[in-house]
């Protein structure tokens, strides 16, 4: 497992792909992470236990930010919401965990405050909040999150409205955070350009998904277009 140091900088890779797609074959999103580190990305952002591990065991040096979607009744809280999902995404071999730090309600009632204090004291395990707004990211950073990243900016029943990437988000939070929390953003970053954005706005860390990995969504786009 990497070594997750204080304010990491760069470029994460998010290497998924959706249901049904021949790319969410463990070995391929194995090789495309490959390929991110190899050409230089920071880390890799990965979905599912399976995918965290098949690339743990083909890149054991690699820096993983793992998180596991699921989806439960009565919750629209889908990225690692409880501790279930914590300890399968930790247990995979994640260096990271990403989780839904909203104030949306939690599947089962699980609170955010109690899965940060069980995960750090149990586990260990440093922490990216996955956020929609300033005032849920420093309140995720109060309760014990390492990192604060921008990516359900747009995606919550508060945002939806707004589309990413969270400009305006970037610069209020970097200067509200505590200098030792990593700031991400992560959404909507179509371009290089956008990534150097998002760095003179104050992130430490820019998460790249579709842009780069998301073979299908970028040939429907393209196919659509013809």
């Amino acid at each position: 497992m990497a070594e997750v140091r204080p304010n990491p900088s760069g470029l994460i890779v998010s290497v998924q792909a959706p249901e049904g797609s021949p790319m969410r074959h463990p070995d391929v999103i194995a090789a495309m992470a490959e390929a991110s580190l190899r050409n230089g990305a920071r880390g890799v952002r990965l979905e599912s236990p399976e995918h965290i591990g098949a690339v743990r065991r083909h890149c054991p040096d690699a820096l993983i930010v793992g998180l596991w979607k699921r989806s439960f009744p009565a919750s629209s809280v889908y990225i690692t919401p409880g501790w279930q999902e914590i300890l399968a995404v930790w247990g995979a071999g994640a260096d990271v965990i990403a989780l839904d730090a909203t104030e949306r309600v939690r599947p089962g009632g699980e609170e955010l405050e109690q899965l940060i204090g069980r995960a750090r004291r149990e586990l260990g395990a440093p922490l990216m909040a996955d956020v929609d707004s300033v005032a849920n990211g420093l309140r995720a950073a109060a309760l014990g999150c390492d990192w604060v990243g921008t990516t359900l900016y747009g995606y919550t029943e508060e945002t939806a409205g707004m589309r990413p990437p969270a400009w305006q988000l970037l610069p209020l939070l970097r200067q509200q955070l505590p200098p030792e929390v990593s700031l991400v953003c992560e959404g909507g970053i179509a371009c290089p350009q956008q990534v150097r954005q998002a760095l003179d706005q104050g992130a430490d860390l820019v998460v790249v998904g579709t842009a780069i990995t998301g073979v299908d969504l970028q040939v429907a786009a393209y196919v659509q277009a013809c």
